[in-house]
């Protein structure tokens, strides 16, 4: 298997980064220089469980945040996890019609994410986020600053010295993240990058190129200065809402790994729809497609509103396995990061209940099908 690093060199394995064998199929490769498929969880807040209905959970079974987070990790490898995904989570904000981008915009709080130190002292594979631009597609207020100024490139060398200083030398980092699901089509609050009114099509894919070609070269060229080991995993894109073909054109040179999200039913149909979209967006690109952010829900007592074409955790739990074992049949696919941890009032699902106990029987079978997408890997 052949690496492919971020910075280039394949002197030193101390790092994952992405190879391909002679026959074209993908993975991550571990430091050891072992295949590997991400299997994360994103969305793991503490803040779920100190809620008036929990809190006491809390004081009874953890106490500290610490104690907490080495019970999260002892929980994710029970279930044959082996990556901490995006940490912050939904927490408020109306979702009006699930996952109608193109709809009213909505407002979605999210928590902060893990302090750096917790995410090293867990002694497990994780990612890291660097927010670079505020125009997540949930974002009502998105702002998007001029990439072309020298207020961006100032901005994105803070950013960048700030987010890699504690992790430029992990081995248990995979690799940075940007946006999640930012807003390269003209986002729903009606604001978009300066200088796009009026162009025709052609004019504005023209530009639209050119901004994020900046945007990207910026960003990643900060980021490697203060870390040239570790892969730049991109934006997150919104697969559901699409992606314009001249921005994935336009990271091609600047990023490691196509990091899509994708939610979809639990249909055959319906994965097919997702896998020939990905393998659309891989073809143009040429990266190895993450699955950064997929999820499933049905109505519980405390979130009757969340309803989807499944009513029941065994469900959930078998669309997990298909699911998995699809995506793990396509060559080019190095891994996804299950959305939601423990069951919330913002985003109103989890692989927990609020009182902090698994739903077994979606879990359980989460713990084999992910068993198999380890041992499946390693045949790549």
């Amino acid at each position: 298997m052949r690496g492919k690093m971020s910075n280039s060199t394949t002197t030193s394995r101390r790092f994952f980064s992405v190879g391909q064998t002679k026959n074209g199929n993908w993975s991550f490769i571990d430091p050891e220089g072992k295949p590997f498929v991400s299997l994360g969880v994103n969305h793991i807040d503490d803040s779920d469980l100190r809620y008036p209905h929990n809190v006491e959970v809390w004081d009874a079974k953890y106490g500290s945040r610490q104690n907490w987070e080495r019970a999260v990790v002892q929980d994710l490898t029970s279930l044959n996890f082996n990556t901490i995904g995006w940490t912050c989570q939904y927490i408020s904000g109306g979702w009006g019609e699930a996952l109608d981008w193109f709809g009213d915009p909505v407002d979605l709080g999210h928590s902060y994410p893990w302090p750096d130190q917790d995410l090293l002292e867990a002694n497990m594979p994780y990612v890291v986020q660097i927010r670079v631009q505020e125009i997540e597609d949930w974002n009502g207020h998105p702002a998007y600053r001029d990439v072309y100024s020298e207020d961006f490139a100032k901005y994105a060398d803070w950013i960048a010295r700030r987010m890699t200083s504690d992790h430029k030398n992990s081995t248990n980092l995979i690799g940075y993240f940007l946006v999640d699901i930012p807003g390269w089509i003209p986002h729903a609050a009606g604001r978009f990058w300066p200088g796009f009114e009026g162009l025709s099509k052609a004019e504005h894919d023209e530009k639209l190129f050119d901004v994020a070609k900046t945007y990207y070269k910026i960003i990643t060229e900060a980021i490697r200065r203060y870390d040239p080991n570790h892969l730049i995993l991109g934006d997150r894109y919104n697969g559901n809402k699409g992606i314009p073909e001249v921005v994935l054109q336009a990271m091609v040179d600047h990023v490691d790994v196509l990091s899509v999200q994708y939610f979809t039913g639990k249909s055959a149909e319906e994965y097919e729809t997702m896998i020939s979209d990905l393998r659309g967006w891989h073809e143009i690109t040429g990266k190895p497609v993450l699955i950064a952010d997929i999820g499933n829900w049905v109505p519980t007592e405390m979130n009757p509103h969340r309803t989807s074409d499944m009513s029941t955790h065994d469900e959930r739990g078998q669309d997990y396995a298909y699911g998995l074992s699809r995506i793990m049949s396509e060559p080019w696919i190095i891994g996804w990061h299950w959305c939601g941890f423990i069951e919330n009032l913002g985003r109103g699902w989890g692989m927990k209940d609020p009182q902090d106990n698994f739903y077994t029987a979606m879990t359980d079978k989460m713990a084999k099908a992910n068993a198999e997408a380890n041992a499946a890997i390693a045949k790549r």
